[in-house]
């Protein structure tokens, strides 16, 4: 109880301190000056992402606490997957090569040799002279046998139709290049099922081209892919250096979230905002003060600050007044007393959080030549009670030991002698 009453108290006192400027410049004898502030950020830095996409999970919202080098969120990417099973080749793109660029170059971001090998440009030769030879469809599964001797047989699909006829693609079965087949609906391979007549020809490998430019690829030459299988992956624009960073969006300061620009699932930009953080290093009080104390403060005045709703009694932030403004705030209505804003740096702690009050109290020049004094002073005293003392001290020591020293010696001898001659001298 008695440190919560001693709280309220310095709280009070810190009030009644702070009322004191509103009536002026102070003259010889007034209490130190003391102002209400704010805790502020000077700038914000937004958070760009390197590459456009779509936005992944952000479990942040305005106010919260960051970390340089903090995951943010990850951009998702385009996903390219293989159009047909077989096996890559012609791959000449590199992750950061745009695929439009590639792709003028050389076709294709990458080539696929399908497992299927041959196609076959098929007409209505030898066809069986009906109406439903006539309808064909695309994807229809046919069965095939070479024209010469019936030796070869396999299957294939109808997969595209042409001016002059249709294709025919291989699935099945053993054939020669350029060699001639017959084309039947019924696998029984019936006369009355015959659509046609084609040649064999060698599949043409399949183009994958894509759009953008590729950030991560997932395959290589050589490698055997199946239908469907993911080849690599794509993001909008072009990269800085022809780089692919990671996915990942990280933070690159401590500080608070000022805002929340895109959310999940949102469509995203190269260089875009994901947020905006006010970085704890901007970290400043603001406070305002009356005109009449323009003329006893100044840029460079050191001042001592504490929270208003602090515990800790006497635990102090030392700062400095960064900036005084040139303008004054906008009046409030009945009343003509001018007001100017000002702004102190100093070094926040994990206790400070923006908006928070502080008591600002500058450090006057006749304190700090006080405080130069009182230091200057003690430190002379210091010292000459030190040597004092070593002086003292050396002073006894030196003449305890040279009269103890003397004194033995000299009676010793003295005494020593004169016994022994008178000793002598009497025998």
């Amino acid at each position: 109880m008695k440190k919560r009453t001693d709280v309220w108290l310095s709280r009070l006192l810190a009030l009644a301190l702070a009322v004191l400027p509103l009536s002026g410049a102070l003259a010889a004898g007034d209490p130190v000056l003391a102002y209400e502030g704010t805790v502020v950020g000077a700038k914000v830095v937004p958070v760009s992402v390197p590459y456009g996409g779509q936005v992944g999970p952000v479990n942040l919202r305005a106010g919260d606490w960051v970390k340089a080098g903090d995951t943010l969120t990850e951009i998702g990417t385009t996903l390219n997957f293989a159009p047909v099973e077989g096996t890559i080749t012609g791959l000449a793109a590199a992750e950061g090569d745009s695929t439009e660029s590639v792709t003028e170059r050389y076709g294709a971001v990458l080539y696929i040799e399908p497992t299927h090998r041959y196609t076959i440009a098929a007409t209505s030769e030898k066809a069986y002279n009906s109406s439903e030879t006539h309808f064909l469809h695309l994807g229809e599964r046919v069965y095939l046998t070479c024209a010469s001797d019936g030796s070869h047989t396999g299957t294939g699909i109808i997969s595209a139709f042409t001016e002059n006829g249709w294709n025919v693609e291989v699935t099945g079965g053993e054939f020669y290049l350029e060699e001639k087949v017959d084309i039947f609906r019924t696998e029984d391979r019936a006369k009355e099922s015959n659509l046609g007549r084609g040649t064999l020809n060698r599949a043409a490998p399949v183009a994958v081209k894509g759009s953008g430019s590729i950030v991560k690829l997932h395959v290589k030459n050589g490698d055997f892919v199946e239908r469907g299988e993911l080849l690599f992956e794509t993001t909008e624009g072009v990269l800085d250096g022809l780089y692919a960073p990671a996915p990942q969006v990280l933070s690159p300061v401590t500080g608070v979230v000022s805002s929340v620009d895109k959310n999940e699932g949102d469509a995203i930009a190269r260089n875009e905002a994901l947020i905006k953080v006010i970085p704890a290093e901007s970290f400043q009080v603001e406070f305002s003060m009356p005109e009449a104390d323009l003329f006893t403060l100044d840029v460079g005045q050191k001042v001592s600050m504490e929270l208003y709703w602090d515990d800790e009694v006497g635990r102090l932030y030392p700062g400095v007044i960064s900036s005084i403004a040139y303008a004054s705030e906008e009046q409030k209505e009945a009343t003509d007393r001018k007001m100017y804003k000002a702004y102190v740096t100093f070094e926040p702690d994990e206790r400070i959080r923006l908006g928070m009050t502080m008591m600002v109290y500058p450090i006057l020049k006749a304190e700090e030549t006080d405080e130069e004094e009182t230091d200057g002073k003690s430190e002379e005293t210091t010292d000459k009670t030190t040597d004092g003392k070593n002086e003292e001290t050396a002073d006894d020591t030196a003449d305890g030991t040279a009269e103890e020293k003397t004194d033995g010696v000299t009676d010793e001898k003295t005494d020593g002698t004169i016994e022994e001659k008178t000793e002598t001298t009497g025998e």
